[in-house]
């Protein structure tokens, strides 16, 4: 098991916090962010919120590092890099956590971290991949219809991570304003300015609506581009355009 695991595991239990079951959470009842289908897949369906409220620490670190660290392959990767990986991992998936990385080194974004995202990963800096990574994640969460109610929270945690993540491989990180102020994220549905300007930039059809010309549109754009084709637009995806800095 990597040393850092356990120093990454302390981080990630800082965010994660204690026990939540918010009506609004997509996760559901969590402790220690493990939710209770998680606790269930490991120690038996029969185990309920009661069993999850009092995890034991040994439970705890044995789901983390199977389902998150090992399955992200975090032992394989630099130090910082196996950080904001991890975490982003464990608060949105291991699956997404892969891509956004796959997405800051270039590489194909399938999900699994393989020997060929590892490649790219040594040939590339390691503040930069880290930046990349959050600024992915970031553009995702503000996406999200949850973001009203949780985005001041995620947003806190994202800069967190970049911060140590950036800070534990040596480096200065390079603070730019994230503030969902500046801009707007847009995805399939959304309508009003910055639909409009995205429009612009892709020198399509001006109509403040975004609906499945738009969209096809955003994905090839970012396809040809080597953004993440997801069909949001998001941080990332303006300044490739131009339309932030």
């Amino acid at each position: 098991m990597k040393k850092n695991f356990k120093n990454a595991l302390k981080l990630v239990l800082v965010h994660e916090g204690g026990w939540s079951d918010h009506p609004r959470d997509p996760g559901g009842a969590t402790m220690k962010g493990v939710t209770l289908a998680v606790y269930r897949r490991h120690f038996g369906a029969d185990k309920g919120k009661k069993d999850l409220r009092n995890i034991s620490d040994a439970e705890l670190e044995s789901i983390y590092f199977s389902d998150y660290w090992n399955k992200c392959k975090c032992d394989k990767l630099p130090t910082g890099i196996d950080y904001a990986v991890f975490d982003a991992a464990v608060n949105s998936g291991p699956g997404r956590s892969a891509k956004w990385l796959q997405a800051a080194v270039g590489a194909e974004q399938d999900g699994a971290v393989g020997d060929k995202t590892l490649a790219r990963v040594k040939d590339r800096d390691t503040v930069e991949v880290t930046n990349g990574m959050c600024d992915r994640r970031l553009s995702f969460l503000q996406s999200l219809s949850t973001w009203a109610d949780f985005g001041r929270g995620w947003q806190r945690r994202v800069e967190g991570v970049r911060t140590a993540a950036i800070a534990m491989a040596g480096g200065s990180p390079v603070m730019e304003s994230t503030s969902p102020a500046g801009y707007k994220v847009v995805k399939k549905g959304s309508t009003g300015l910055w639909v409009t300007k995205l429009q612009e930039a892709l020198k399509i059809e001006v109509n403040g609506k975004f609906g499945t010309d738009t969209e096809k549109a955003l994905i090839d754009w970012q396809k040809k581009n080597g953004l993440e084709p997801d069909g949001i637009a998001g941080r990332n995806t303006y300044r490739s355009l131009g339309l932030i800095a």
